[in-house]
């Protein structure tokens, strides 16, 4: 089946106008800014120089703002508009950016998205706070369990923008849902760039329809991954939630975390959802990331080679269908580039990557490219199926526009390449 795909005359128009401006002053060699005399500058830098104004003097402190437009067209949703965007600052006294970001969205058929997420360092980067809010007005397919769904063959040549399906396929099971998420935490600095959190996790689906369940008495029914997943478990099929404590060990030694250039991060946590405060079943998860950064050239910095894994344990039949450790449903919903959101889940889920970074302009920075390849298995404890024993890995490259030289943000555009898969990114910052 073609796929259905809507593109924004504006977000064209914005990504031919950075591109272009930035390639009228990129060049094709690489020099360490610092070593040659060049200073870093973004987009806003060159188009003063091109309509002759003078250098914009940016007060210490000071934050700033990006917005990126959002758009896409499926069958389930329509089109979709909306806007994304990311403040990033710093508190006073602290050596460490912070960053809020957010996105609204709507859809022509009455879907609504709308996220707040945060990343907060405090005055002196004695607390650090991650949070990540939601709610959602939406449906999206779902492909059953392990990294080998779906059962009974196999999928189409599937497209997605910025991990949203544009297309559909007889082998997919779609869903309409609400959902609502309210995850909170806080982290105490006990020694430099270490910290230890506590906080708070709240998930909960409901006004759920699962659009291909037949449950026909006759013999013409359908049953669903999720239908049969939830009814074997004892999982309610239309609603449910999980209510959280989380427990965290972090490490962060980035000298940057919107585009780190050197150093580590470690996150290792426990979340337990118990029945005392409104889950259905006891439930204990472990997670654990880890993202690192090593520059390859003693010249240039922005030339570096970054590392990043997740792993998301959990029991078996513990948390309902959805709640499972699903692609792309990291915090920033950007792993597994090349496949759509929840397009591979299971109890336990294994991701990793890695991204090749390099400079494209010589003086300016404003210009750069990244090279990625990653891999992700989960398994199916109904048919047996181990972590590791199917991958599915994907790859592709992507532009990078420098549009906040303080902060190091860039505008980042990525294409991505799976297993019949297809996907198109455009967003604020780095993907890790």
């Amino acid at each position: 089946m073609r796929p259905r795909i809507c593109c924004s005359f504006s977000a064209l128009l914005l990504i031919v106008f950075l591109l272009s401006t930035s390639l009228v002053f990129a060049q094709d060699t690489l020099h360490n800014p610092i070593d040659t005399g060049c200073v870093q500058k973004d987009i806003a830098d060159l188009l003063r120089e091109a309509l002759n104004k003078p250098p914009k003097v940016k007060e210490e402190g000071s934050g700033s703002l990006l917005l990126v437009p959002i758009i896409g067209s499926n069958p389930a949703t329509g089109f979709m508009f909306g806007v994304g965007g990311q403040y990033a600052f710093k508190m006073p006294g602290s050596t460490s950016f912070s960053l809020i970001s957010g996105s609204a969205q709507i859809t022509t058929k009455a879907q609504y998205i709308f996220m707040l997420k945060n990343s907060i360092y405090s005055k002196n980067n004695r607390f650090f706070y991650t949070g990540d809010w939601r709610f959602l007005v939406f449906s999206q397919s779902t492909y059953g369990l392990g990294t080998n769904s779906p059962e009974g063959g196999v999928l189409d040549n599937q497209y997605s923008i910025c991990g949203l399906e544009t297309s559909e396929d007889s082998l997919t099971q779609p869903m309409k849902f609400d959902f609502a998420r309210l995850h909170q935490s806080m982290g105490i600095k006990v020694a430099e760039g270490f910290y230890l959190g506590l906080g708070y996790q709240f998930d909960s689906y409901f006004k759920i329809v699962d659009e291909k369940l037949k449950l026909d008495e006759g013999g013409d029914s359908l049953i669903t991954s999720h239908y049969a997943y939830n009814t074997y478990y004892g999982f309610d099929t239309r609603s449910y939630l999980t209510s959280a404590i989380n427990a965290k060990v972090i490490i962060d030694t980035r000298d940057n975390m919107i585009n780190a250039r050197k150093g580590y991060f470690l996150s290792v946590g426990y979340r337990g959802a118990f029945k005392f405060i409104g889950n259905e079943k006891t439930s204990n998860a472990l997670q654990v990331e880890w993202r690192s950064f090593h520059g390859v050239s003693k010249k240039n910095p922005a030339h570096l080679v970054a590392f990043w894994l997740m792993g998301d344990f959990t029991g078996a039949g513990t948390l309902p269908y959805m709640i499972l450790p699903a692609t792309a449903y990291d915090q920033r919903g950007r792993s597994s580039r090349g496949y759509t959101q929840g397009r591979f889940r299971g109890n336990n889920m294994v991701y990793g990557e890695v991204e090749y970074r390099f400079p494209i302009s010589k003086c300016t920075g404003v210009l750069s490219g990244v090279v990625f390849a990653n891999a992700t298995t989960a398994n199916n404890e109904f048919q047996s199926l181990g972590l590791f024993e199917s991958i599915k890995p994907s790859g592709g490259f992507g532009l990078r526009v420098m549009v906040d030289k303080s902060s190091l943000t860039n505008l980042a555009i990525d294409i991505g390449f799976g297993d019949k898969s297809t996907g198109f990114y455009l967003a604020a910052a780095e993907t890790f």
